[in-house]
């Protein structure tokens, strides 16, 4: 498997590119981050990953996106002065490899800074760190009722493959889960 890690020349060069302008970074998280990626979790989702889920997602088939507030961020910018940011942590993404097929396990950001790209941000660079690891295709669940995901990840280019029936836990009983992938090319 040819997978950069996220630490790599390529990686903060992308992770550079994709922020251009932005009030944010892209950074490889590490296990010392996991009790902030549960904090942001429980704000974001009706039904968390705990630590121990989030703990068992560090290691070699698993990489750990994370989108920081950038050291020098103007403190004027909404992101920099959001008082929920999670010792400066934003969201962050959750990719397992296994061959050439990744399959993206959460994308999580802080709910106040939802609607302003960053989701788009965060998909952007998973798609990337896909392309560059050689997978041939990326795959994700997302629950039936979760418009605002499935709006992004249909625009990202992504089809709907599956459902699971009645997946997903909510108020009163269970929704579907809406599978999806996105064939990744390589140029």
């Amino acid at each position: 498997m040819n997978t950069p890690s996220v630490g790599s020349p390529f990686a903060a060069l992308l992770a550079t590119q994709l922020t251009l302008g932005l009030p944010v970074e892209l950074v490889a998280l590490t296990p010392t981050y996991v009790p902030q990626m549960a904090q942001l979790e429980s704000m974001a989702h009706n039904h968390p990953m705990s630590e121990g889920n989030l703990a068992d997602c560090f290691g070699h088939l698993y990489r750990v996106l994370g989108l920081k507030l950038s050291a020098g961020s103007d403190a004027n910018t909404d992101a920099a002065s959001d008082p929920d940011s999670v010792d400066g942590l934003l969201g962050f993404a959750i990719v397992q490899q296994i061959v050439d097929e990744v399959t993206l396990l959460d994308i999580c950001l802080l709910p106040s800074q939802q609607g302003k790209g960053y989701g788009k941000l965060l998909l952007n660079a998973v798609v990337a760190s896909a392309k560059a690891s050689a997978a041939v295709v990326l795959m994700l669940e997302v629950r039936e009722s979760n418009l605002a995901a499935r709006a992004l990840y249909q625009k990202a280019g992504f089809i709907e493959s599956g459902r699971r029936k009645g997946y997903y836990p909510i108020a009163g009983g269970k929704e579907d889960a809406i599978l999806m992938d996105l064939a990744i090319t390589q140029e």
